[in-house]
């Protein structure tokens, strides 16, 4: 993926940002690609939750991670190539019970 950052003006001249998130991202006051560096991507997550009333598919978190830290000076790279990070940093959603022995 090659992309100039010099040439980012809009959210959807970002890696991975087409018109659906970039209008989740300005769902949530993000309007200009500058306004993404220093931003939580995690907090930002749970923002977009909040403000559209569901939980986004966790791969938009990778998205999320993808276009911060492309603002803040990172390579532009897949949205994929954030998942583990993301697997790092967050619980799963469902996490497993574990089976109750019985005595």
């Amino acid at each position: 993926m090659k992309i100039d950052r010099e040439r980012v003006f809009e959210l959807e001249d970002l890696p991975n940002v087409g018109k659906a998130v970039a209008a989740d991202l300005r769902s949530i006051g993000i309007h200009t690609p500058g306004e993404l560096v220093g931003q939580d991507p995690f907090a930002m997550y749970e923002q977009l939750g909040q403000a559209m009333g569901v939980r986004h598919d966790p791969c938009m978190l990778d998205v999320l991670i993808s276009a911060v830290r492309f603002m803040e000076g990172g390579p532009p790279l897949q949205w994929w190539a954030f998942t583990a990070e993301r697997k790092r940093m967050l619980p799963p959603r469902n996490p497993r019970k574990k089976s109750h022995e019985h005595k």
